[in-house]
């Protein structure tokens, strides 16, 4: 599947169980709020945090997975073409990091 496969399936869903979509800014809210999810096993199973007994059972996967929901909502309503701003953001992006990573002592082996 791809990104604009993905916004339309999102925005069938939308439309055949949520009623519609939540405003802009309700769904930056939620979107911070599943990325402060995501930043919370992350800290607990792969940081320094301890992980406490009701985290363990937490499923990275479906948060990650809420994040993109939530951006692809965002994405529909605000009018943006994922696939094509993705392909264009992973075509600067090589052409302008390319040697920059590969020069980056700190990634070094």
């Amino acid at each position: 599947m791809n990104l604009q496969n993905a916004q339309q399936q999102v925005d069938e869903w939308i439309k055949n169980h949520g009623v519609r979509y939540f405003n802009e800014l309700t769904n930056m809210a939620q979107l911070t709020e599943e990325v402060g999810e995501v930043a919370r096993i992350i800290a607990r199973r792969y940081g320094e945090q301890s992980e406490k007994e009701s985290d363990k059972n937490k499923d990275l996967g479906e948060e990650l997975a809420d994040v993109v929901f939530v951006v692809l909502c965002l994405a529909n309503q605000t009018g943006v073409n994922l696939q094509e701003a993705f392909e264009k953001k992973l075509d600067l992006k090589t052409k302008r990091d390319h040697d920059r990573h590969q020069n980056n002592q700190k990634l070094q082996p």
